[in-house]
């Protein structure tokens, strides 16, 4: 049975219950589920609205000044975590960009040349000449708005799916196994990858394509000439390619974290170092698949399924042709993965320390509730 009341100042809820426990408050903090604070008795419990705690309880400015950590307690946790992996994507990707144009080039010189071009293979140096007497040093970044607008989306849904599967994949015992971890790296790819795949396929087509200035020209070139489905071609092959990528990249990075000392766990150039080698191994096992992709969203493609660009690249070039601009991809995948991944981690931890600040705060300011009421 209950009792409800109103008043013109605060409202309460009478209700009856058996509790043995001793009075508890709960702290109310801005990234958790909010409960309302409720005074246990043997008899009966008192709930005053949450509102009128969180008033209460909240730090004041002149609190925040004296614990500025504290204050970024404010942004919610998963919009924090959300615009961390946003911004290292950004950041990452545009130191990249000149490696990444040039990897472009030499992925894609046997299909833009044409199957009966004497000279199969364009060289790192060659790449690297070839864009700066064409195009200049601005050549070197063509292409990276739109890369960069897709990776602004792609690294925070890839970062922020990861700590969402990983909850998903976690056992009864709440443990999170290799396989879990493995599922919830690709999953994220995956997902990722589908969101924003039209703004890859743009950002190619920008990069290797002669006669196109924006993204605008492209894009309507594109629903124009081949219809809406170009903007997904070679979707298949990056769904495979990204999956075991991001699975092996993020499991390892997890993985070798976890073994070391918890006093080097924290440490930045762990996490450095972590980074740099889970990209390598993913780099080196899941490239041939990212050859398969680009050669097939390229227009006038011969290749129709994956089976069929691995068997026409492999018939071309040999095995090395499916490593091609790995060189360039490399030194660009290697700072690239460290510095999103690195970034990544340093703030979950100036969130984990945030909230910490936070609740001290919240609950000194609740133990002043406490004590002024008794008064």
């Amino acid at each position: 049975m209950s009792i409800s009341m109103s008043h013109t100042e605060e409202r309460a809820t009478l209700t009856w219950r058996k509790i043995p426990a001793p009075p508890k408050y709960d702290v109310v903090r801005p990234r958790y589920r909010h409960a309302a604070a409720t005074t246990h008795s043997r008899f009966a419990s008192v709930s005053v609205t949450q509102s009128k705690l969180h008033q209460d309880f909240m730090p004041t400015p002149s609190q925040l000044l004296k614990h500025p950590l504290a204050a970024f307690s404010v942004v919610p946790r998963d919009a924090a975590l959300f615009s961390a992996g946003a911004i290292a994507g950004a950041a990452a990707k545009t130191v990249t960009a000149p490696l990444d144009r040039i990897k472009l080039l030499m992925q894609t010189h046997g299909v833009r040349v044409g199957q009966d071009s004497a000279k199969k293979a364009m060289s790192f140096v060659e790449a690297i000449a070839v864009i700066g007497k064409e195009e200049g040093i601005q050549g070197y970044w063509k292409g990276n708005l739109p890369q960069v607008i897709r990776v602004v989306p792609y690294s925070a849904v890839q970062l922020f799916a990861y700590e969402i599967y990983k909850k998903i994949f976690r056992g009864e015992n709440g443990e999170l196994s290799v396989v879990g971890r493995l599922a919830a790296g690709a999953f994220a790819g995956m997902t990722s990858t589908f969101i924003t795949y039209p703004l890859d396929v743009l950002r190619l087509r920008l990069a290797v394509e002669p006669g196109y200035r924006t993204m605008s020209e492209v894009a309507l070139g594109m629903l124009r000439e081949e219809g809406f489905a170009s903007f997904y071609r070679g979707l298949g092959p990056s769904l495979i390619a990204i999956a075991p990528y991001i699975a092996v990249n993020f499991c390892v990075f997890d993985l070798l974290k976890k073994s070391l000392p918890e006093k080097y766990q924290k440490r930045t150039e762990t996490s450095i170092l972590t980074a740099v080698l889970s990209a390598s191994l993913a780099t080196l096992t899941c490239y041939p698949l990212d050859t398969v992709r680009r050669q097939m969203q390229l227009k006038g493609t011969p290749y129709n399924t994956v089976f069929d660009a691995l068997s026409g690249i492999v018939a071309r070039d040999g095995v090395a042709g499916l490593y091609r601009g790995f060189v360039p991809n490399a030194l660009k995948s290697l700072p690239n993965s460290s510095i999103k991944l690195t970034t990544y981690d340093i703030v979950k931890r100036l969130i984990a320390a945030s909230e910490k600040e936070f609740q001290l705060i919240t609950e000194e300011n609740r133990i002043k509730h406490k004590n002024t009421n008794k008064q």
